[in-house]
């Protein structure tokens, strides 16, 4: 949903590029340096820290605005460099979604916590698998970036988890409940359109 508002954080992102340029790091640095504060982030979660985990993720993902902010404002946008911060942005979601598994979580439902991450995993790639695909297949021209849980919303919704679980370890699972279920249901959005 927010990447439909793009055009309105136009600002704030070409602020970021003129920003973070001056530091005389490549998009794609930025991009791989986003790995080393995840890493981090994935040793405090796991270690109960949630406050510095929450830190280290909140880098995390702001380098992983910057990286494309950068690139436009250089005017050094590549395909590598769009490709290199997907499969990124994946293992972000990934190492810390995995960090949630060692977390001593009660479950939801009927449902183990375990399960409620492994949806939560599981619906993020497909998201971007579904999308990918399509285009791969030439089902679709344009990349298919509708549906109810973009990037934005996910981190967001970890950010959250993370953020709840600093004042009560239970309450963290709920964003990732909210995040299995609609991140999976944004990836039958996209087959759906796609199909069409």
């Amino acid at each position: 949903m927010l990447e439909e508002k793009k055009e309105k954080f136009k600002k704030f992102s070409d602020w970021a590029g003129s920003t973070f340029s001056k530091l005389g790091l490549t998009p794609n640095q930025y991009t791989l340096i986003s790995l080393v504060f995840i890493l981090i982030s994935f040793y405090f979660l796991i270690n109960q820290r949630l406050i510095l985990a929450l830190i280290f993720f909140l880098v995390a993902a702001l380098l992983d605005f910057v990286d494309g902010a950068v690139a436009k404002f250089l005017g050094k946008a590549t395909k590598k460099g769009a490709y290199l911060d997907t499969i990124v942005d994946r293992y972000v979601e990934g190492i810390i979604l995995l960090g949630f598994l060692f977390l001593p979580l009660k479950g939801f439902l009927f449902l183990p916590a375990k399960v409620w991450i492994f949806l939560a995993l599981f619906g993020s790639l497909m998201t971007t698998y579904s999308k990918a695909t399509a285009k791969e297949k030439e089902l679709t021209q344009e990349e298919l970036k509708k549906g109810f849980l973009g990037r934005a919303e996910r981190i967001i919704l970890i950010t959250l988890a993370i953020f709840l679980g600093i004042f009560n370890l239970s309450w963290l699972l709920y964003p990732i409940i909210i995040l299995g279920i609609f991140s999976n249901l944004t990836a039958l959005q996209r087959i759906c359109l796609a199909l069409k």
